[in-house]
């Protein structure tokens, strides 16, 4: 078992300023118990915190380590430029160099607006979608996650449905109200809800692969389905594209699983671990944004130089080299099969959900396919994989409600002492 007394000794200090100790609540470590675990420091497929220990990563800050920590190129970048300053206030040539830079990977972006995190760049898509469309109501699915802002704490995943948030005070009724919810996966339940509330949905918002309640895949046809009906209805349909994009693909979801969104919303790989988010679509939609339209979005460190160069830098790297995503999918189909055997042998009920380089594994009998399913499962079950898991040097995300994000830094060796591992831990189970 690993020593964290510092990292005991910082969380005790860190409740004295901090709600809950933490910045993020996910970090807490209450959904699996314990004391949350201070880094010091990363590289390539490792992190190294506190106390001196070592872990094989699978969190990738949360998608964005794509190529590892302290990828060489983007560290000496973000250097370079921060001599510079960190900050104008005014437009540089760097913002201008990643639209255009975006655009060439995302063929149906035509105009792509920066802001500051993946949770402004959703709250800005369903302002422009209500100001286009003249219509208020959106339809968001139980389980996906879409950052903070109120009307996506309603039945959202990730960090609320670790904590078992069912209601969000400061959200108000009219809020609430506005946001029309059903299961992932439930296509009936769209029809149902366009049909019923014909003429007022603005927006039809959802991760095309969730990744807030573990990663779960659309089923056939159901983003297919939401484009027809989007189509019939006058809808704007936005993928929320904060995890998948530039993960799964160049173009991301919409490139792997061939469905266009009208709206699209980035942050994660973009930042290449700095602060950012982005919201684009078509020039018709988005030309509704200030100063051109009367939609108004703004942010005073939106287009950063420090964030705009580091995910120049990374996407530069992922477009140019593509066999990347080809690589991930590798690594993560042996890491998927691997698992899959020292389950099988462990006789016990489990479900993997994996495509690219995203995978989870869920404690269950059943498949999981939506949020009903995922919190159906064994989650106490996966408490105990975690820390046993933790103990051998595996970071694990610290709850059964999100995605394992790979990193291509990771090496076979790696990926063999995660199997042994997961087998040494399900023994203990």
């Amino acid at each position: 078992m690993n020593n964290i007394s510092v990292s005991k000794a910082l969380f005790s200090r860190a409740q004295e300023s901090i709600p809950g100790g933490v910045n993020s609540p996910v970090r807490a470590f209450k959904s699996v118990g314990g004391t949350p675990i201070f880094m010091q420091k990363a590289k390539g497929a490792y992190l190294y915190d506190v106390d001196g220990n070592q872990y094989i990563d699978y969190i990738a800050s949360w998608g964005p380590m794509i190529l590892g920590h302290a990828y060489e190129p983007v560290v000496k970048a973000i250097q370079e430029y921060a001599a510079y300053s960190t900050s104008y206030g005014a437009p540089t040539e760097l913002e201008i160099k990643m639209a255009e830079l975006i655009k060439s990977m995302v063929p149906n972006v035509d105009l792509i607006r920066m802001v500051s995190s993946g949770t402004e760049a959703c709250m800005s898509a369903i302002r422009v979608a209500r100001g286009y469309t003249s219509r208020n109501k959106i339809i968001k699915f139980e389980g996906c996650y879409h950052g903070h802002a109120d009307s996506f704490l309603v039945k959202a995943g990730s960090g609320v449905a670790t904590f078992n948030i069912q209601s969000v005070p400061g959200v108000t009724a009219g809020v609430s109200a506005d946001t029309l919810t059903c299961a992932y996966n439930d296509l009936e339940a769209v029809h149902q809800l366009a049909a019923s509330h014909k003429g007022e949905i603005a927006a039809i918002i959802v991760e095309p692969v969730a990744g807030n309640m573990g990663c779960i895949l659309p089923a056939p046809g159901f983003l297919e389905g939401l484009r027809a009906i989007c189509d019939q209805e006058g809808i704007l349909l936005i993928f929320d594209e904060v995890m998948t994009g530039f993960r799964l693909a160049p173009g991301g979801a919409q490139e792997l699983l061939k469905v266009d969104a009208d709206l699209v919303t980035y942050g994660k790989v973009i930042g290449a671990g700095m602060p950012v988010g982005a919201f684009g679509g078509k020039k018709e939609i988005m030309q509704v944004v200030a100063p051109l339209g009367s939609v108004y979005q703004a942010g005073t460190l939106s287009g950063n130089p420090i964030a705009m160069i580091a995910g120049y830098t990374l996407l530069s790297e992922l477009k140019s080299n593509p066999g990347i995503y080809k690589e991930l999918e590798e690594k993560t189909l042996y890491l998927k099969k691997g698992l899959d055997e020292v389950l099988a042998a462990w006789g016990q009920p489990y479900v993997i959900n994996q495509l690219g380089s995203m995978i989870s594994i869920h404690f269950s009998e059943h498949a999981i396919t939506d949020f009903a399913s995922a919190g159906a499962a064994n989650n106490a079950r996966f408490a105990k994989y975690f820390h046993a898991m933790l103990n051998r040097g595996i970071y694990l995300p610290p709850s059964a409600y999100e995605s394992w994000f790979l990193n291509n830094a990771l090496s076979k060796e790696d990926l063999d002492k995660t199997i042994r591992a997961t087998g040494e831990c399900l023994a203990e189970l």
